[in-house]
């Protein structure tokens, strides 16, 4: 189970664990360099500035605790499950690899939505932990997986966890999934509304629509992530909106007036 790259033996576990990781930082620092674009973004620079309640090297910390958290986590399970994958032929249908990540989606989708709307109905985990998270009221990509170390280890390594698990999926495909999976939760809150991005043509799961959720009068709502919008349909929980031109320029993600009165 090892890829040749560039002359090294390098093994599908350590990829799994480190290419997410090295995804996210490659990821979030072209949205940075793009965050220049005013007239794509969802909130200015000075809202960015004065309405976020931690510093950039504050999130900086909080993040790369998640992903040494993550890290170790992800080498327990390969170790665990490594024995008994490297026994068996590993599938290379593109029909079973397509129903692996699409059962992976739906598993990962339903413990987040569950964990995360809890955190938010129980006071004492909304305040003691996932409100740290809420501190960015104007996301922006590298803040994508800053949370309490507890959050970050319930919903997204344990959540991953599961995915892996009941998708059945081998450590190859894992370096895709979750190289994937990080590249969409980048993008959830990265607070830009570019034209052409395949992510909004492909899934209704967007920035606008996690930016309603970090918002005061979305709170209670969209808590979907990060792949469909279904739980959030389902249960009563989707706010509708619309993207709108601000007067000062840029964009704006306004709830419908009916959603935002109640």
């Amino acid at each position: 189970m090892e890829i040749l790259k560039s002359g090294l033996n390098v093994s599908d576990e350590i990829l799994g664990t480190f290419a997410p990781i090295i995804v996210y930082w490659l990821y979030s620092g072209i949205y940075v360099m793009l965050g220049s674009l005013e007239s794509y973004r969802l909130h200015t620079r000075k809202e960015e500035d004065e309405k976020n309640l931690v510093p950039k090297t504050d999130v900086v910390k909080g993040v790369l605790l998640q992903q040494a958290v993550q890290a170790v986590v992800a080498t327990m399970l390969f170790a665990v499950t490594g024995s008994e994958n490297s026994a068996l032929p590993q599938p290379a249908s593109l029909v079973i690899l397509a129903r692996q990540f699409f059962v992976a989606m739906v598993v990962l989708d339903t413990w987040q939505y569950f964990m995360h709307r809890y955190m938010h109905h129980n006071k004492f985990l909304y305040r003691h932990i996932h409100s740290q998270h809420h501190r960015l009221v104007v996301p922006y990509a590298f803040g994508a997986l800053y949370n309490h170390p507890l959050e970050g280890l319930i919903l997204d390594t344990v959540g991953g966890a599961l995915s892996f698990l009941v998708s059945g999926m081998s450590p190859r495909a894992s370096i895709f999934f979750f190289s994937f999976a990080t590249l969409k939760t980048i993008d959830d809150h990265c607070g830009l509304w570019l034209p052409g991005n395949l992510f909004h043509l492909f899934f209704r799961n967007n920035s606008a629509y996690h930016d309603i959720h970090h918002q005061l009068y979305g709170n209670k709502y969209n808590f979907s992530q990060p792949f469909f919008v279904t739980w959030d349909r389902i249960l009563g929980t989707y706010m509708p909106y619309s993207i709108e031109k601000r007067a000062a320029g840029g964009l704006e993600a306004r709830p419908c007036k009916e959603c935002k009165e109640n």
